[in-house]
């Protein structure tokens, strides 16, 4: 999976916030805060098409973190995204 073309992530205080831009901006009137996690997984889905099992192996090289807990909270995550429709499946 892919993220959808249009948007623009970029860092306030703590947090990050994603944008719609330009022609994706018609379509999704939102703006979407992640915590440091999610903009590491949304920048990795932004770059290139990515599996769920790609994207349990970059959160386990950079975090401290169980495979159940990270599977768990990828899952999350991508269905938020699906359900918003950012995602090219």
């Amino acid at each position: 999976m892919k993220l959808k073309d249009g948007f623009v992530l970029e860092q306030v205080g703590s947090s990050y916030l994603a944008v719609a831009v330009g022609e994706r901006a018609e379509s999704v009137n939102a703006l979407i805060r992640l915590n440091g996690s999610g903009a590491f997984l949304w920048r990795l889905i932004a770059e290139r098409d990515m599996t769920e099992d790609e994207l349990l192996s970059k959160m386990l090289e950079e975090y401290d973190v169980t495979a159940e807990i990270a599977s768990a909270d990828i899952k999350k995550f991508l269905k938020q995204l699906h359900d918003g429709g950012l995602l090219d499946d």
